[in-house]
């Protein structure tokens, strides 16, 4: 049965009041939306209904992602006999979290990286033969996005997240940066003879100026997600809705507020709240159980500096972002009668702070989703690290169990008889000790006084059924040793290099797989997000750098006195980068994946056959294997060559040159 937002309406208005101040905003549309107005109450309830049927599905899910987040932290909390442990010898072991899903979560990002983190991450190209110098600008100047933005540490935390908790989370916005540059600026006068501006020299003036506009990539944390709970995960966009809870200050509202025109009633924040904190913003993960998770939501308090949530020290806020295909009418946003998208956002649960139509050309909620071990069905997918949680259990009770067993072996136990011997002498543990005898004992000898304990160990297999476990978590991971780049274990035989290159091949086809679910889910996404986004909100011009595969074709297409005029960089505008493009998804393939050694034989063949060097392009072949065995840019390596016209149609004619966009792969 699908989950239906109904029920009984909650006070949206509870804890509000009528503002005791006035602020003057113009509102967008032209609409009421002053805190406390009818239109405003409506949408506040709307949003909350929403937030609250998304919140009750994702919290059925929070118990197993808090079992995921102690695995990962590798920290359990200790019993009352191991505290008495540690606290009277801190060397002792005690129980601790095997880190194997650790290691296993390592070896699938480290597998994801390789994949995806190659120059450039996202590659288009033109749809018809006008569009192909376009696309080449378009992917330079999104290439240069994802270096000032830091995209892949974004995307690093997406695959983390997407195997950790079974889907991970990002939404592509425009980032615009303001602040301030130092500007040479010209000093001078105006000459009272000739009327003109005369130049005595410069001076540094400090202005405010827009820093950086671009392409970014924000995460979100799984946990505050707010999503439609009657689409799966991976088809996010044929939801009705879709929402998440964002951690911010007052601060940083308001100075958004400023350059921001979309933003609206941040001060009220200030002037009708004591609370600015949300009811779906309560802490729900145990990632920072041992290090006090979010520093920015607590304040030091009292003599003993204990931590205590304190929003009015800190200015926090918690902010519930939504988008909501609408029908306006219904609303009371406008007397449109066919579905639209709309961007909300609601702070401290009680005041709207922007409420705009998405406007956006590709018309799609800009979320992007990643779940690689999707069921195709399910809202909150298993993630590949809570299958194995039950090994990991299991292990872990194995090692602690076989480490308490051989603390308690090395106490020696003895039973003594304490009549015969001084009990505080054969308490002493230091080295060297002397045992003294009571005096009825005196003359009989003391070889019936004490006697050691059998102690034996039950728990000595537990090692070697350890690693019995640690193979099925490997085979279940998809992260044998061949992918942790751990050779064999075991047997007389040397391993050969057909069972390493074939093990290898079962354990890449496995993450290469994986890694293909995730381009077409997630990269594609975000490609056509950040070149959808460019051609629309891109307002500055741009300069980016003519190295690497494409800087023959941009020499010729600009000239070469052009490119040493301005020092290996063109100048990029807007109006350049309106074409139409395809997006091309990376395969899911890794550098040295594809088992290069056979191609170096073909090579050989191929150079040494004329026929076949006549047939097949042998330039191209040799990139291909380059790329394969790990060259991250090979083209930089190539000499450039111009041509004049009348010898390019003439190669051309004899099937020596292709167009541009052909000769690449």
């Amino acid at each position: 049965m699908p989950y239906m937002v109904h029920g009984e309406r909650i006070n949206a208005t509870a804890g509000i009041g009528k503002p005791t101040d006035h602020y003057d905003y113009d509102y967008p549309e032209g609409l009421d939306l002053r805190p406390g107005s009818d239109l405003h109450k409506k949408l506040k309830d709307e949003i909350h209904q929403r937030a609250l049927v998304a919140s009750g599905v994702m919290s059925t899910r929070f118990d197993s992602w808090n079992e995921i987040d102690r695995t990962l932290t590798t920290y359990i909390d200790l019993d009352d006999k191991e505290k008495i442990v540690k606290a009277k010898d801190s060397r002792k072991p005690v129980s601790i979290v095997f880190p194997y899903s650790s290691a296993i979560l390592e070896t699938l990002l480290g597998y994801m990286v390789a994949a995806f983190f190659r120059d450039p991450v996202f590659r288009y190209e033109g749809v018809s033969p006008e569009d192909v110098i376009g696309s080449i600008l378009m992917e330079k100047v999104i290439d240069l996005h994802c270096y000032k933005s830091k995209v892949p540490l974004a995307l690093h935390t997406m695959f983390r997240d997407g195997f950790a908790y079974g889907l991970g989370v990002v939404a592509p916005t425009w980032n615009r940066r303001y602040g301030y540059k130092t500007v040479k600026k010209e000093t001078g006068f105006i000459s009272s003879i000739t009327g003109m501006f005369k130049n005595s020299g410069f001076e540094r003036v400090v202005e405010e100026a827009l820093l950086f506009e671009g392409n970014k990539l924000t995460n979100i944390d799984p946990y505050l997600i707010l999503p439609d709970p009657n689409v799966p995960i991976h088809e996010v966009q044929t939801g009705e809705y879709f929402g998440w809870l964002d951690r911010t200050n007052y601060i940083d509202l308001l100075s958004e507020e400023e350059h921001d025109e979309d933003l609206f009633n941040v001060q009220y924040l200030k002037s009708v709240h004591n609370k600015n904190t949300s009811i779906f913003g309560e802490e729900k993960s145990d990632r920072g159980r041992k290090i006090q998770g979010r520093s920015s939501q607590y304040t030091l308090s009292g003599q003993s500096g204990s931590l205590k949530r304190d929003n009015i020290v800190t200015n926090s806020v918690d902010v519930i972002n939504m988008y909501i295909k609408l029908i306006p009418k219904e609303w009371k946003l406008g007397t449109g009668e066919y579905p639209e998208k709309w961007f909300f956002s609601l702070a401290a649960d009680d005041i709207i702070i922007r409420a705009q139509p998405i406007g956006l050309d590709h018309d799609m909620f800009p979320i992007a989703i990643c779940a690689p071990d999707f069921d195709g069905y399910s809202t909150t997918p298993i993630s590949r690290l809570e299958s194995l949680f039950g090994l990991q259990g299991t292990l872990d009770w194995m090692f602690n169990m076989h480490v308490a067993n051989v603390r308690k072996a090395i106490n020696d136990m003895f039973i003594y008889d304490p009549y015969l011997v001084n009990s505080k002498d054969l308490k002493n543990p230091g080295p060297g000790k002397l045992v003294r005898m009571r005096r009825p004992a005196w003359g009989r000898g003391v070889k019936d006084a004490v006697m050691q304990l059998n102690v034996n160990d039950v728990t000595r297999q537990h090692i070697q059924d350890s690693q019995w476990i640690v193979q099925w978590m490997q085979k279940i991971g998809g992260a044998d040793d061949a992918a942790m780049g751990a050779l064999r274990q075991g047997g007389p035989e040397r391993l050969t290099e057909g069972e390493f290159q074939g093990t290898k091949q079962g354990a890449f086809s496995r993450l290469e797989r994986i890694a293909r679910i995730v381009g077409i889910q997630a990269m594609q996404d975000i490609g056509y997000f950040f070149a959808s986004h460019t051609q629309q909100l891109m307002e500055e011009d741009s300069y980016i750098k003519i190295a690497g595969q494409w800087q023959e074709v941009l020499i010729k297409e600009y000239g070469l006195d052009q490119m040493l005029e301005n020092k290996g960089r063109i100048k990029v505008s807007p109006y350049d980068l309106l074409v139409d493009y395809d997006f091309k998804v990376r395969d899911g393939s890794i550098p040295g994946g594809n088992f290069s050694g056979i191609w170096i034989k073909m090579f050989e063949v191929l150079a040494d056959n004329p026929e076949l060097a006549e047939r097949f392009d042998t330039v191209r072949i040799f990139k291909h294997i380059a790329r394969n065995s790990g060259a991250k840019n090979v083209d930089q390596f190539v000499r450039i060559r111009t041509e004049s016209d009348e010898n390019i149609a003439n190669e051309a004619q004899r099937g020596n040159m292709v167009p541009a966009m052909e000769g690449v792969e």
